[in-house]
């Protein structure tokens, strides 16, 4: 499905990735997204001292949220990136 805010995030993702920044990053059930505060994107650092780079970019995104993808189940990748409101407040609090 063409969704112009999850667009903006998996190229800047992308270019993270080009830049050397993230090693790989994926979108689970992409196809079934409406809107990016329903997104859930996966990423893996390239170096463990990018991650303030990482964090830093990915902050422009009203809402960006982050944590260590404990569960493991949607993906096998490092972290876990959501820009929804509700994620945010329980990841902070």
């Amino acid at each position: 499905m063409y969704v112009p805010e999850i667009i903006e995030v998996k190229d800047h993702l992308e270019t993270m990735r080009s830049n050397g920044l993230i090693k790989e990053w994926e979108l689970p059930y992409e196809n079934l997204l409406t809107r990016r505060s329903a997104a859930i994107f996966f990423f893996t650092p390239a170096e463990s001292n990018e991650m303030d780079g990482i964090l830093s970019d990915l902050s422009k995104f009203e809402h960006f949220s982050y944590r260590t993808n404990k569960e493991m189940k949607l993906s096998k990748l490092a972290y876990r990136v959501t820009f929804n409101k509700e994620e945010k407040e329980a990841n902070v609090g």
